[in-house]
């Protein structure tokens, strides 16, 4: 019987998110580092490049001005410079969601402000320093941007983003030294979009 009452009433959530709006956006982004970390006692300074990347969402819209968005991403290649010099290749992916709010009005220009959490997920580092090993890491996120619909626009549109995310993962180069990479990217993003 319980498990009859909760296979009915997940059923009845999955009815109720489908009956909102759906929306998808397939944009690229650029993703540039605005902080550096100083190690060994400040010989040297250690520092995330620029990369771009291929950066999918998916927002559901639970009325016209309140939404939830999670960005995806393919994976993002970085190198990690020390004192200028590639030091740290790793990947990683940056899974962020946002709850955001849209300014609704009676144009087709539509901003919008979101704020939320991040996350930061790295994998195959390699360096010729020795062993590496960076850590995931977990923080803020915040977002602004728009989304202009053409007026021969059914569903779709064009959108602009900028998202700031608070990372700063623990890097551990064996024999070496362990430190925080201070990476709070800006994530500068352009595409389209699709509404259901």
């Amino acid at each position: 019987m319980l498990k009859q009452a909760a296979l009915i009433a997940l059923l009845g959530v999955s009815a109720s998110a489908m009956a909102g709006g759906w929306q998808v956006k397939v944009g690229a982004s650029v993703i540039a580092p605005t902080a550096d970390s100083d190690i060994l006692d400040g010989a040297a300074t250690v520092k995330a490049d620029n990369e771009y990347a291929f950066t999918p969402s998916v927002e559901y819209f639970f009325n016209d001005n309140i939404s939830a968005e999670l960005l995806l991403a393919t994976p993002i290649n970085h190198d990690v410079l020390l004192n200028g010099e590639k030091a740290v290749k790793l990947k990683h992916l940056p899974p962020t969601i946002t709850a955001k709010y849209n300014f609704k009005n009676s144009t087709r220009f539509t901003p919008y402000i979101g704020v939320g959490g991040t996350a930061f997920v790295a994998w195959d580092e390699e360096s010729d320093l020795g062993k590496v090993k960076v850590k995931e890491d977990f923080g803020f996120a915040g977002q602004i941007g728009f989304n202009y619909q053409p007026a021969d626009a059914k569903n779709w549109g064009v959108f602009f983003d900028a998202r700031y995310a608070q990372i700063s993962p623990e890097v551990e180069i064996k024999g070496v030294t362990t430190f925080d990479l201070d990476i709070d990217p800006m994530v500068y993003t352009i595409g389209y979009s699709y509404k259901f």
